[in-house]
């Protein structure tokens, strides 16, 4: 059975996690560093791996496996679940695969240098209805690609 591992904390695409998964029987795995609610359903769990740095990210990276759909936007965390064959999709619907990762680790790096030099303040814009429609659409497509792949 297909699984999503899903990077919890700050993920804005919960719900929209859930209706897919529901949709398509996947079994869904929130990875949290404190405890969350989450919905009755014995397709759905939530592991707490404590306040540790990187906890989340090292517990994602050890049980995901080849197949599989991990939902983060952590650049770091993708980078190491792209080698392990699982399909990795950020809330805002960026696929990261192997042709744009390198990129979008050197981009992280050079914006983490600019915030830590005051040249840039603030977060990304919060998402809205284009981005999650376009989230849905390519967790959609993840999932329907898998699904030919291991027929």
């Amino acid at each position: 059975m297909l699984h999503l591992f899903v990077d919890a904390d700050a993920c804005p695409v919960k719900q929209e996690v859930y209706r897919v998964a529901r949709r398509c029987g996947l079994r869904v795995t929130l990875v949290a560093n404190s405890p969350m609610r989450i919905p009755d359903e014995s397709w759905i769990s939530l592991v707490v791996v404590g306040s540790a740095p990187d906890a989340a990210d090292d517990w994602i990276a050890g049980q995901v496996e080849r197949h599989d759909i991990v939902v983060t936007a952590d650049i770091l965390l993708a980078s190491r679940c792209i080698p392990l064959g699982a399909r990795v999709i950020g809330p805002t619907g960026t696929v990261f695969t192997e042709r744009n990762i390198g990129g979008a680790v050197a981009t992280r790096d050079l914006l983490a240098d600019l915030r830590g030099a005051g040249e840039i303040t603030g977060g990304p814009p919060p998402l809205d209805d284009r981005d999650r429609s376009r989230f849905l659409q390519k967790l959609d497509d993840a999932v329907q690609a898998i699904r030919k792949e291991t027929r």
